[in-house]
């Protein structure tokens, strides 16, 4: 941290700065800075480690005072502070965010200049092949469809699920594809902590088989690079599930090579098709109260609030479909929500939503429900940079059934190929099965026997995630971790499948047969 701080008097001064976290309503401080004497452009030598996570929204505030020799601390003088978040921080240019200090009426506080680094420990990237003999039967009319779920235990004993391969139709011999998982992921980069990979048979209405479990560490994968490693699940022996691991330092990370220099641009897609409801009626899920957002405003605001950190114009192109438009009445199934076909960018997330309000005075609700015209409008965008510079992330928010689902597939389908990622946000009590197979964490969409290349497409209900006391903060805070939590990785596997910085790749080694 460099500040340029204020002069307070003829003396010269000793700054120093205060770095606190704040958790809701609290801060907690988290650390300190020397005390560097007799300037007023210090240039602070310890430095704050602190957890990211891109999905969160983690705000911090600095204060800076200088100290006065034999005077408590709280008597020190104050000579300003500022407030930022991490993501600001990291997602800045270079990694490197300068502002301007306040807090003291009618003075010029001077600037402060952050810089962030990710540690180096924390790039190892795993890379796993695994297949298996002579699994459970689980169907009754054929095999097994089984895949594979890995959590990373977590401090308090629990787990968390940080992987999922594909599913493998109808066979007891399973043989997945190899997939990449930063170790940080999989174990928080400690070798020795408990790793639990689950089996299921995969069904199609969601309730899969568990056909069994085993425990094992990152350490002990590594142990099995040129050979089988064979686990014992629970009541049920896997007689040669191989682990092939692969570590690369400094390969593809989304710190050290991505957010830095790729910007992130942020597109809005609203459903304004008539099953929504009038929404001048509470019921209507677009309804406008006085005294609380509804949902699409509260999906909007959760992911559009985290995202905007690392999109540095804050310019957001902000669509609506399946509405009926004025003054003619046409169905359109991608309008900009500001009017404005040559430019529809909103500045920041406050101007989608004073747009996005402003479209329901205007529009008459309508149908059907059109997804591929807004994924094929911010595809063509992604087509034009394919270098690693940019990528683009299209939240949708809807309340039903898809229309167009052959086109849809179609459109992702052909994203998958573009530095593309989509978000998809269900409100209200409609079913949602055609959105869950979209979603390609079980099994990866196709269209015309093309199948994706990546998993673009993330997927939750907003229901899920409303706080039973009716927290609106609780609520949004839990989606926007949820559905933010796959894009780093996404962006990482399309840095990946186009060659973009591969730093310091490690040796290959040999792939043994998969033949048990």
């Amino acid at each position: 941290i460099h500040p340029s701080l204020l002069v307070m008097s003829s003396t010269m001064l000793d700054p120093r700065t205060h770095t606190q976290t704040q958790n809701k309503a609290t801060g907690r401080q988290f650390g300190r800075t020397e005390v560097i004497e007799n300037t007023l452009n210090p240039d602070f030598v310890r430095k704050f480690v602190l957890d990211f996570f891109f999905e969160e929204k983690q705000n911090l505030r600095f204060d800076l005072g200088f100290m006065l020799i034999m005077v408590p601390l709280l008597l020190q003088d104050f000579l300003g502070q500022m407030f930022c978040t991490l993501g600001e921080i990291i997602g800045s240019t270079g990694s490197r965010l300068e502002r301007t200090l306040s807090g003291i009426p009618g003075k010029k506080c001077g600037n402060i200049i952050f810089t962030a680094e990710e540690l180096s420990n924390c790039r190892d990237i795993a890379t796993m092949q695994l297949c298996a003999n002579k699994l459970d039967k689980k169907d009754f009319f054929g095999k097994s469809d089984p895949f594979l779920v890995f959590y990373r235990s977590n401090e308090d004993g629990t787990f968390t699920i940080c992987h999922k391969t594909e599913v493998v139709k109808n066979t007891l011999n399973p043989v997945w594809q190899p997939f990449t998982i930063p170790v940080r992921a999989l174990c928080n980069g400690d070798y020795d902590r408990t790793v639990k990979v689950d089996v299921y048979d995969w069904d199609r209405d969601g309730s899969h088989d568990f056909i069994g479990e085993f425990t094992t560490s990152y350490r002990e994968f590594s142990r099995g690079q040129s050979q089988f490693n064979v686990y014992e699940v629970k009541k049920e022996k896997i007689t040669s599930l191989l682990c092939f691991c692969l570590v690369t330092f400094g390969l593809f990370n989304v710190i050290h090579h991505c957010l830095p220099r790729t910007q992130l641009n942020f597109t809005v897609a609203i459903d304004f098709t008539a099953s929504n409801g009038n929404p001048s009626q509470p019921t209507s899920l677009h309804y406008m109260s006085p005294y609380q957002m509804n949902a699409y405003a509260m999906a909007l605001k959760a992911v559009g609030e985290i995202i905007q950190d690392y999109d540095s114009d804050k310019m957001f192109p902000a669509y609506g479909f399946g509405a009926k438009l004025p003054p003619d009445g046409k169905i359109s199934h991608v309008f900009p929500l500001n009017s404005n076909s040559e430019n529809p960018n909103c500045v920041g997330i406050e101007g989608v939503l004073e747009a996005y309000f402003q479209s329901l005075r205007t529009v008459q609700l309508y149908g059907p429900t059109n997804f591929a015209p807004v994924i094929n409008q911010v595809a063509r965008c992604a087509e034009d940079v394919t270098d690693g510079s940019q990528y683009f992330v299209l939240l949708m928010i809807t309340d039903g059934v898809i229309s167009d689902m052959v086109q849809t597939k179609e459109a992702v389908v052909n994203a998958a190929a573009l530095p593309m990622s989509i978000i998809i946000v269900g409100v209200g009590p409609a079913e949602f099965d055609a959105m869950e197979e979209l979603d390609g964490d079980e099994v990866r969409v196709s269209s015309k026997g093309r199948i994706a290349e990546r998993d673009i497409v993330q997927f939750v209900p907003f229901r899920d995630y409303i706080d039973r006391q009716g927290n609106q903060v609780l609520s949004m805070a839990r989606l926007a971790k949820d559905v933010l939590a796959e894009i780093p990785e996404q962006l990482l596997g399309f840095m990946k499948t186009r060659d973009i910085e591969t730093v310091g790749t490690a040796s290959v080694v040999a792939n043994p047969s998969l033949t048990p």
